[in-house]
């Protein structure tokens, strides 16, 4: 009688049973093992953006002589024909509001 065929007895049936039922569960486990991490990754960048924005107030604001040397920069342009009159004046209007 061959170990692994059907015969009379108990025989191998049970253990063959058995590493059937075990390997399932080692897979099932890797894949809900897997399924967490993934979801604790995602928990992780949903919390992140949250602490992004607070980051944004440390950006100093161009100071007034900043945005002064910009309007001169503009001008610049201006006379070199990079920039036309209309959009000189649209960018010094945007500059002196914010001042």
């Amino acid at each position: 009688m061959s170990p692994f065929g059907p015969g009379p007895g108990p025989g191998p049936r049970p253990l063959m049973r058995a590493a059937m039922v075990g390997g399932t569960a080692y897979v099932a486990g890797r894949a809900g093992a897997k399924a967490g991490a993934a979801k604790a990754q995602q928990q992780r960048q949903e919390e992140q953006p949250q602490q992004e924005p607070a980051a944004e107030p440390q950006a100093a604001a161009p100071t007034t002589e900043e945005k002064l040397a910009q309007i001169e920069t503009l001008k610049r342009l201006l006379d070199e024909g990079a920039l036309t009159q209309s959009e000189f004046d649209l960018q010094k209007q945007k500059l002196l509001a914010e001042l």
